[in-house]
């Protein structure tokens, strides 16, 4: 089984090694030392903690007031940083953490929800097909 030093670890879970580190200190994720004393993680404990982490921040998310209930698993809370309208179709941009999504919808859409740079937004994405790189 593949070890996870905890850099790499921060960089599959989206969060500076120091978040890792303190996890760790806290007993919510499962680390050992090799035999330079450096901390591994097992990768079934870190694919472990990995879903955790989503369903928490899945909960925690529509635990909000006010925040929509959905079947869409793929949710991308950020920060609108663009909008570009054409007659009939537009584009928003969302930066979502180290995520840039995209969305091409409709102008009206856009007008009806008042979309505007700078607005909290959920980008909500479905695959119908999803491509794995192993690395």
């Amino acid at each position: 089984m593949r070890s996870y030093s905890i850099g790499r670890a921060a960089r599959l879970l989206g969060v500076s090694p120091d978040t890792v580190r303190r996890w760790a200190d806290a007993g919510r994720l499962p680390t050992r030392r090799d035999e330079a004393g450096k901390r591994l993680i097992d990768g079934r404990d870190l694919a472990a903690f990995a879903v955790t982490l989503a369903a928490e921040a899945a909960t925690g998310g529509a635990a909000e007031p006010g925040e929509p209930y959905t079947s869409a698993r793929n949710a991308f809370p950020g920060i609108i940083t663009a909008v570009r309208l054409g007659d009939v179709a537009a584009q928003v941009e969302i930066q979502a953490g180290p995520h840039r999504l995209v969305s091409l919808l409709t102008r009206e859409a856009v007008e009806e929800l008042g979309l505007a740079v700078g607005m909290e937004a959920v980008a909500r994405v479905k695959a119908t097909s999803v491509h794995i790189d192993r690395t």
